[in-house]
């Protein structure tokens, strides 16, 4: 009997260590579709902390968006989905206006990419391409530096769709 109180004291520990705390603040990205810590209604909902706390990247690179080289910094894009417990093979990154590009996860998991929420420092306003940016790693890998994964940069992103 204690062996089974054990366990199940065991496994519900483990399943609320694996929970999605929900937003404190603002939510500024939304992540839909088949995932494991869903935090409200079946989404995984983020504020700009929950976002910053995750690991991340900083790049300083060009892009053919801004002038000269510009810092970008936010959580990688395949911890956000990891925090979410996402699976699937495609995501749609859908921007505040509705435009979105289909997106293979394989650039999540095999590339550097982040949804930057910081340029040169500063907290990303609508303005400014925010609240988040689909940043590739130019500055790692010029060969992405072409229309191919300049088209999948989404700004002002939203809303990220996990699909099969």
């Amino acid at each position: 009997m204690r062996f089974l109180t054990l366990i199940a004291s065991s496994l519900l520990f483990t399943s609320s260590a694996l929970a999605l705390d929900a937003p404190k603040g603002p939510v500024i990205l939304t992540v839909k579709g088949t995932l494991a810590h869903a935090n409200v209604g079946g989404t995984a909902q983020f504020d700009l902390e929950m976002l910053e706390k995750l690991d991340g990247r900083t790049g300083k690179m060009k892009t053919p968006w801004t002038e000269g080289e510009t810092s970008f910094s936010g959580p990688l894009l395949r911890a956000i989905l990891k925090e979410a417990g996402a699976t699937g093979s495609q995501l749609q990154v859908k921007a505040l206006n509705d435009y979105f590009a289909e997106i293979p996860i394989e650039d999540a998991e095999n590339l550097n990419t982040i949804l930057a929420t910081r340029q040169n420092g500063k907290v990303m306003s609508i303005r400014e391409k925010g609240p988040l940016f689909l940043i590739y790693p130019f500055d790692q890998d010029p060969a992405l530096y072409n229309e191919k994964y300049f088209s999948r940069s989404v700004w002002q992103i939203k809303e990220i769709e996990v699909k099969p």
